[in-house]
């Protein structure tokens, strides 16, 4: 008993109602952006999220890396979205740069660096166990989302829908427990390893379910696409030998 209260979660509730703002924001944010661009570009632009979560994790969470984890998470970014980037055949897709598509998904990333921002400093001040996190961040995204369905009207859509539709039930409960298990890992890497490597980890998965379907199904790859596959190997091999923070003994004081 005296060693569980030591562990007992002190994370003030308004840190897990701004994790749950910012991640259900971001979901958000990501899924309207489909609306304006493709689904390739989506995934192209989530593939940057380690860069924004390690800068708002040094601004607010206070966190300090060394220089080599800047240059090695940059590689990674870069490989990821060399090898999932995919050329325009004639020509652009449409006569802007930046439209509400782009703007919707830099408003994604800012979001998620956000998360892992608040989630990092609850990590490193209150010790955050994973459950409690986990539990509490649903919590507030759910009520979240709750008065949005109710503001919206989309809930008394989805009554109607599944009622034409009674199979989604189904399908729905098996998503949530497949997400449910995802969650678990997800949470347990955010507090024990922190929000940057977990999201090294969801963007490089990626990668690799694509990685994997090239080779099982021999599809061509192209030269750039090899220089991203490089580009990921070389700075996640570099990141797990030299990547991490070392910590220096000190020599105790003689007297």
């Amino acid at each position: 008993m005296l060693e569980r209260s030591k562990r007992e979660d002190s994370t003030a509730h308004k840190s897990y109602a701004m994790m749950a703002f910012s991640y259900v924001g971001a979901m958000l944010a990501s899924n309207q952006a489909l609306q304006y661009v493709s689904y390739p570009t989506q995934v192209l632009g989530k593939s940057i999220k380690p860069i924004p979560v390690m800068i708002l994790g040094v601004l607010y969470a206070h966190k300090k890396y060394p220089l080599k984890k800047y240059a090695f998470v940059l590689m990674i970014t870069l490989g990821v979205a060399l090898f999932m980037f995919k050329d325009r055949k004639g020509g652009l897709d449409s006569d802007h740069l930046v439209g509400w598509g782009e703007v919707l998904l830099i408003v994604s990333l800012l979001l998620d660096g956000m998360t892992g921002a608040v989630q990092e400093r609850a990590r490193s001040e209150n010790r955050t166990q994973a459950y409690h996190m986990m539990i509490n961040m649903n919590i507030w995204a759910v009520l979240y989302l709750g008065v949005a369905l109710l503001v919206t009207g989309e809930g008394y859509n989805f009554v109607l829908f599944s009622f034409r539709f009674p199979s989604v039930f189904f399908q729905m409960f098996t998503f949530s427990i497949m997400s449910a298990i995802g969650q678990v890992f997800i949470f347990v890497t955010v507090t024990t390893f922190g929000p940057l490597t977990c999201s090294i980890i969801t963007t490089t998965r990626k990668f690799f379910t694509i990685l994997a379907s090239v080779v099982i199904f021999q599809h061509p790859m192209s030269s750039r696409q090899w220089m991203g596959t490089l580009l990921v190997f070389v700075g996640l091999s570099l990141d797990s030998l030299y990547g991490k923070e070392r910590k220096t003994l000190q020599k105790p004081v003689q007297k």
